[in-house]
């Protein structure tokens, strides 16, 4: 099925599986921006750590982008959807804590970049240990062959969403008629 059948064909069935997919994205979402499985790794860590969940999302964010690229605090408030300014508060407070370091770009000398220490390594691989264990836990009673094909399936919708709501957001706004107001 591609998009223009599901464009000319909606059956109440399809209706249905659509708002259900919705409903159970909302959820995800909901679930989410309560960054339950941060709160559950800093709730594991030793009293008096000084880690908050912003910290957490930053240790995250630099562990995942800077496999593949430079991490610059812009970056960092890009993908936290942030202030720059505050972006560059919570670096500063996690280089403080050993857990970020600055650097120089070696693509451009004009660029600072922030990399994990050892420690900001440690505190990740923490975070990703919980992770494991909450989705381990999670898919408890689901057979290899579902869990598999549910990643498969779960990926290929979170990619074709990614790449198409550009696209569809423009089309889609572009449709709404204009105000005369101005």
């Amino acid at each position: 099925m591609n998009a223009d059948d599901l464009n000319t064909e909606t059956t109440p069935a399809l209706d249905a599986s659509i708002d259900g997919i919705a409903n159970t994205m909302s959820h995800l979402r909901m679930m989410m921006g309560r960054r339950f499985m941060s709160r559950i790794a800093l709730s594991q860590l030793a009293e008096g750590h000084g880690m908050e969940l912003s910290h957490f999302d930053i240790v995250k964010i630099v562990a995942h982008t800077g496999q593949n690229q430079e991490v610059t605090v812009g970056s960092i408030a890009e993908q936290m959807r942030i202030d720059p300014s505050r972006a560059s508060r919570i670096v500063a407070d996690l280089v403080r804590q050993g857990m970020l370091q600055r650097g120089v770009s070696q693509q451009d000398a004009r660029r600072a970049i922030v990399t994990l220490t050892k420690r900001g390594k440690e505190l990740n691989a923490h975070f990703e240990r919980v992770r494991r264990e909450v989705l381990g836990h999670t898919l408890e009673g689901w057979s290899l062959e579902d869990i598999r094909q549910f990643e498969q399936l779960f990926d290929r919708f979170i990619k074709d969403l990614d790449c198409r709501t550009p696209k569809m957001f423009k089309e889609m706004t572009a449709k709404q008629p204009q105000s005369d107001e101005a």
